[in-house]
C-alpha cells in the first residue's frame, strides 16, 4: 500500500474539517430559514384574514348576506389572472366567510368545498380538501358574528422549500470542490519549504560540513533544520572519526606487525635454541607492544565518540585514583621510579564519567614514569581549590620546553629522548577526557627544577 503524502494528507483534513463544520451549519441555516418562512407564511394568512374584516367591515354587510341567501357567492380566482412564472399561486391561496349561522356567504372556487370551522377551530390548523393538504387560519368576528377563513395550500410551500433546499445545497455543491482545488494549491504553496529542504539534502556533498539554510524558513521549520544540521553535524565528526582512527591504525600497527612476522620467520627458520628464544622473545615484546597500541587507540576511539559521555555520574577522585595506582602498581615497580602522593583528598566529588577519569590518571601517570629515569620520582596531589578540583602530576625527569609544549597533545607525538614505549597517544587521550569534563590541562614548571608539572583542573558543581 502506497504511503499516504504529506500534502494528500493534510488537503483531505482541511476539506473534511471544512465540510464538518459547513454541513452542519448549513443544515441548521435551511432548518432556521425554513421555520422563519412557515412563520411569515401563518402571518400573512393571518394579516389576510385581518385584511378580509376591515374590508366587510367597511363594505354593505347587508348586502353580503341578502346576496348569500341567494346562494354562496364564489370567486373564480383560478381564471382570473394569467400564470406568473409558470405558477399559479392565486390557486393556492384562498378564503372563506360565513355568517353567524355557519351559512357559507363569500368562498374562493378552491375553498368552496371546504366544510365550515366548529366552534371551537381558531387560529391554525391543517386541514386535507381532495388530495391538498391545506393551512388554515380561521378568525371570528365577535361583533358581526362572522367567521373568515384565509387558507394556503402545502404546494407553495413546497416551492420554497425546493428553492431553499437549491439555495443552500447549490454553494456547497460547488463550492467544496472548487475549495479542494484551492486547498490543494495552498497546501502545494505551503509545503514549498519542505521541498526546498529535500532539494538542499539530495544536493549535500558527501562529506561536506556546511550546515543546511534555507531562505525565509517558517518558524515552524526552524528547529527540524537546527535538530538537522546538528545531527548532521554530529554524523560528520563520527565519519571523521572514524576515517582517523582507520588510519591511526594503519599507520601505527605496519610496523609492528611487520616486526612480528620477521621474527617469527626466524624463528622458524633457525635450528638454533638460542637463536630461537632470542626470535620468540622479540616476537613476544613486539606483540606485547602491539597489544598495549591497540587498547590506546581503543580507549582514544571510544573516549572521542563520547562512549563514556552517557550519563554523568557523581565520581569520588579519590576512589579512582587508588584503583589507577593499584593497576599500576607492577609498572611502578618495573620502572625503578618513585612514586608519592603528596595529598589525596577523600570524598572529592566531580560529576563526570569514570571510566574517562581513570583513562586521564592512568596515562598522566604512565606518561609521567616513561619519561622519568630510574632513581627519579613522581608525585600525584587531588585536592580541592576555588570552585574546581585540582589534579597535579609532578616528575623530576627531563620536562619539555615552553616552546614544544603546546604539540605534545598532538597524536603520535615523542620527545626525543624518552624512555620506554609509548607511542604518542596518552597526552590525547588525557586531552580528549578533559575536554569531556570542560577542564582545563596546563604544562607547567616542574618544583623539583628539572621535569614538568601537569595540573589538570576541573569543575565542581553541584
Amino acid at each position: 500500500m502506497k504511503p499516504a503524502s504529506l500534502h494528500g494528507r493534510l488537503r483531505w483534513l482541511i476539506i473534511v474539517v471544512l465540510a464538518a463544520v459547513l454541513l452542519p451549519l448549513g443544515v441548521l441555516s435551511f432548518h432556521r430559514t425554513l421555520t422563519e418562512v412557515d412563520e411569515l407564511s401563518d402571518g400573512r394568512l393571518a394579516q389576510s384574514a385581518r385584511t378580509l374584516q376591515v374590508l366587510i367591515g367597511h363594505a354593505d354587510l347587508e348586502a353580503l348576506q341578502a346576496r348569500g341567501s341567494a346562494g354562496t357567492l364564489v370567486v373564480p380566482i383560478e381564471a382570473a389572472h394569467p400564470k406568473l412564472h409558470d405558477h399559479t399561486y392565486e390557486s393556492e391561496v384562498g378564503f372563506q366567510i360565513f355568517d353567524r349561522t355557519g351559512r357559507l356567504l363569500l368562498a374562493t372556487a378552491n375553498l368552496a368545498t371546504l366544510p365550515p370551522p366548529g366552534a371551537a377551530d381558531a387560529d391554525f390548523r391543517d386541514l386535507q380538501q381532495g388530495r391538498y393538504r391545506w393551512r388554515v387560519f380561521t378568525l371570528h368576528d365577535e361583533a358581526d358574528g362572522m367567521v373568515i377563513r384565509t387558507g394556503e395550500r402545502y404546494d407553495s410551500r413546497h416551492d420554497i422549500t425546493h428553492a431553499l433546499w437549491l439555495e443552500h445545497s447549490l454553494p456547497l455543491l460547488v463550492g467544496l470542490p472548487l475549495l479542494a482545488l484551492l486547498v490543494g494549491w495552498a497546501v502545494r504553496r505551503g509545503l514549498r519549504p519542505l521541498e526546498a529542504l529535500t532539494r538542499a539534502l539530495s544536493s549535500r556533498e558527501p562529506g561536506s560540513r556546511e550546515p543546511v539554510r534555507l531562505r525565509d524558513a517558517p518558524l515552524e521549520l526552524q528547529p527540524v533544520l537546527a535538530a538537522l544540521n546538528e545531527q548532521l553535524a554530529r554524523l560528520e565528526d563520527a565519519l571523521e572519526r572514524e576515517h582517523r582512527f582507520s588510519a591511526d591504525v594503519a599507520h601505527e600497527l605496519r610496523t609492528p606487525l611487520a616486526s612480528a612476522m620477521i621474527n617469527l620467520e626466524n624463528a622458524m627458520a633457525t635450528t638454533d635454541r638460542a637463536g630461537l628464544d632470542v626470535a620468540l622473545g622479540s616476537a613476544q615484546h613486539v606483540i606485547a607492544g602491539l597489544a598495549r597500541r591497540i587498547e590506546q587507540l581503543l580507549a582514544l576511539a571510544r573516549l572521542e565518540a563520547g562512549a563514556a559521555a552517557g550519563q554523568r555520574t557523581r565520581v569520588d577522585l579519590a576512589v579512582v585514583a587508588t584503583t589507577v595506582l593499584e593497576e599500576l602498581a607492577p609498572v611502578i615497580a618495573e620502572s625503578g621510579v618513585e612514586l608519592s602522593v603528596a595529598r589525596l583528598t577523600p570524598q572529592l566529588v566531580v560529576h563526570g564519567y569514570e571510566a574517562a577519569l581513570a583513562a586521564l590518571l592512568r596515562n598522566l601517570l604512565e606518561n609521567a614514569l616513561r619519561h622519568v629515569p630510574a632513581g627519579g620520582q613522581v608525585q600525584l596531589s587531588i585536592e580541592p581549590g576555588e570552585r574546581a578540583a585540582l589534579i597535579d602530576v609532578i616528575d623530576d625527569g627531563p620536562g619539555i620546553p615552553a616552546e614544544r609544549r603546546a604539540s605534545v597533545f598532538a597524536r603520535f607525538h615523542r620527545e626525543a629522548g624518552s624512555r620506554g614505549d609509548g607511542f604518542g597517544l596518552g597526552l590525547s587521550i588525557v586531552q580528549r577526557a578533559a575536554q569531556l569534563h570542560d577542564a582545563g590541562i596546563e604544562l607547567l614548571d616542574s618544583p623539583y627544577g628539572s621535569g614538568l608539572r601537569v595540573r589538570v583542573t576541573i569543575p565542581l558543581r553541584s
